[in-house]
């Protein structure tokens, strides 16, 4: 996949309505502090298009960005700031969930995981939240530059243990920095906005999550 033209075309707030897409969504879920803006700015080839914060907890709307005018990548609320109060976690979570159940057009869902350390309790409940819409989550294990590659696979099996998650679950290690995992997303993307392609290759099928 090329990116080749970049829009922030929809920004919903917690009142709004979601938008009649008719073009494919990819969505994005994860803590607020697990690199979910530095993965979309990466995937996006821009810098600081998918804010980042120094305050964790503060996105709080639902960002459709449009790329190339055949995807959209969905950016949700980042969920289990600690100094978010309950009233405000309950919102975000009603968004999500609003989200998950009436568009029409999510393909698939990315839940960000920091690979150092074991999925918490907000994780799982994401993870099952996803799965009990409907989909099964595709994991991006994040900050891989910040582990030795000795411990990835390690790390990569302590995440699906966590989540039980199933064994056909795709996990894609990623670095914000290095921009390592970015091709395999790509690949990934590629198969949504062109199914019949993905179809003709045996190996894609057999790599395609079970929904």
């Amino acid at each position: 996949m090329k990116i080749k033209s970049v829009e922030l075309e929809t920004v919903c707030g917690i009142t709004s309505k979601l938008p009649d897409n008719v073009l494919p969504e990819v969505a994005f879920a994860g803590k607020s502090n697990v690199g979910k803006s530095s993965l979309i700015n990466g995937l996006m080839n821009r810098k600081n298009l998918a804010r980042t914060s120094a305050s964790p907890g503060k996105t709080q709307t639902i960002n459709f960005y449009n790329i190339n005018k055949e995807l959209y990548f969905v950016d949700l609320p980042g969920y289990g700031y600690a100094k978010v109060s309950k009233t405000e976690k309950e919102k975000w979570g009603k968004m999500i969930e609003n989200y998950l159940k009436k568009s029409r057009q999510l393909r698939t869902v990315f839940l960000l995981i920091d690979i150092r350390h074991e999925p918490g309790a907000n994780d799982i409940q994401m993870y099952n939240w996803v799965c009990a819409n409907g989909f099964e989550p595709v994991i991006i294990a994040t900050k891989l530059d910040k582990i030795k590659r000795s411990q990835v696979d390690k790390q990569k099996k302590l995440i699906r243990t966590t989540l039980c998650a199933k064994k056909n679950t795709i996990i894609i290690p990623f670095s914000a920095e290095t921009k390592q995992g970015r091709e395999e997303i790509y690949e990934l993307l590629d198969k949504i906005i062109n199914p019949e392609a993905a179809i003709e290759s045996p190996e894609a099928v057999m790599e395609t999550p079970e929904a």
